[in-house]
């Protein structure tokens, strides 16, 4: 399973200077879209990208159009999004407007556009609520809409995942949502990405195996709630020029990769088109190696490719055959599901 968290400058705003080397990032991620896209399509992946629904708007008016009159007033005033200056267009503005690139990705067989909220929402950031949250989610919800598309797949800006928050986004048609990586070093929590210390271990876990292959079971994906949590397994770093990190970092997903397929566990990529931005050649060829890899699984093992919402409904109608066949949960296929 593959979710994309598709942003552009809404990501990063807050973080990172925009006319610094960052930039080259951002407009890479838009060649890396479509690039992206030729391989999921080359390899028949399905993928969900989680699309910030400011980037469905053609226009600055109508992003002003459509946005909540409740807006988070966050105790940060850099966190705001409606402070950000924009250009009036696409072609004025490609770092915050990209209707052409969602509407690519729409296009294109198996890929799901879900949503990172419509302004690269907050959870747990001082200065907003449930109430906030919920008019961000239906401002998102109807500019889809608009274009045609149905919501219904969720990733949590920055990993800030809210369980009171939930009942919102069910309320709007959301099935799934991506929940954190089952571990102490990806837990919810405010800001970026924590200590100092707390990412230097992150990063080392990129490498070598610090916390486990972070598959996961089918049992974990618990269908009692209204939405289904498919976690996270793994943030896919970009491609390091040194050769044994990469060789280190290329392994630590592989071996992965092949511990899930063995066991019938789904396995959870996830990371940022603009990631792929700079080097966007030797990151395709080392996502090419990845999806070779999964061809293989997939004849051996009968390990298939999902988006979010596939792997929802696939949870939901194991958990009702495992009530009315208790016995029999191991019997059960579905056309999108790992065997198991």
């Amino acid at each position: 399973m593959i979710s994309l968290d598709f942003e552009l400058m809404w990501g990063i705003r807050d973080t990172l200077a925009a006319g610094g080397g960052y930039r080259d990032n951002l407009y890479g991620a838009r060649e890396a879209v479509p690039r992206i896209l030729d391989l999921f399509t080359e390899y028949d992946v399905a993928a969900t990208w989680a699309t910030v629904g400011f980037l469905f708007a053609e226009s600055r008016e109508e992003l002003e159009h459509c946005s909540p009159s409740m807006k988070p007033r966050y105790a940060n005033p850099a966190l705001d999004p409606y402070a950000e200056l924009l250009g009036e267009n696409e072609r004025d503005d490609p770092l915050h407007f990209a209707p052409s690139l969602v509407k690519e990705i729409a296009t294109r067989p198996r890929q799901e556009v879900g949503s990172h909220s419509f302004s690269h929402y907050y959870c747990l950031e001082p200065g907003q609520g449930l109430a906030e949250f919920e008019a961000d989610v239906v401002s998102a919800v109807r500019l889809a809409a608009a274009r045609g598309l149905f919501l219904r797949s969720f990733v949590f800006p920055r990993n800030q995942v809210r369980q009171d928050y939930l009942g919102a986004l069910a309320s709007h048609g959301f099935t799934s949502y991506r929940g954190a990586e089952a571990n102490l070093l990806n837990r919810p929590r405010p800001g970026t990405s924590g200590s100092t210390p707390l990412r230097a271990v992150r990063l080392a876990d990129t490498f070598i195996n610090l916390t486990g292959s972070g598959a996961v079971p089918w049992t974990d994906l618990v269908c009692g709630g209204e939405l289904v949590d498919v976690r996270g397994s793994r943030f896919l770093r970009p491609w390091t020029a040194n050769m044994v990190f990469e060789s280190m970092r290329w392994n630590r997903v592989a071996n992965s990769m092949v511990a899930a397929a063995r066991r019938g566990d789904l396995y959870h990529l996830w990371w940022h088109p603009h990631n792929f931005g700079v080097n966007l050649a030797e990151n395709l060829a080392a996502l090419r190696r990845h999806l070779e890899l999964f061809r293989k699984l997939s004849g051996e093992y009968g390990f298939r490719s999902l988006s979010m919402s596939d792997a929802a409904e696939v949870a939901r109608l194991r958990c009702a055959t495992a009530n009315d066949h208790p016995k029999g949960l191991h019997t059960v296929h579905h056309a999108g599901q790992a065997s198991s």
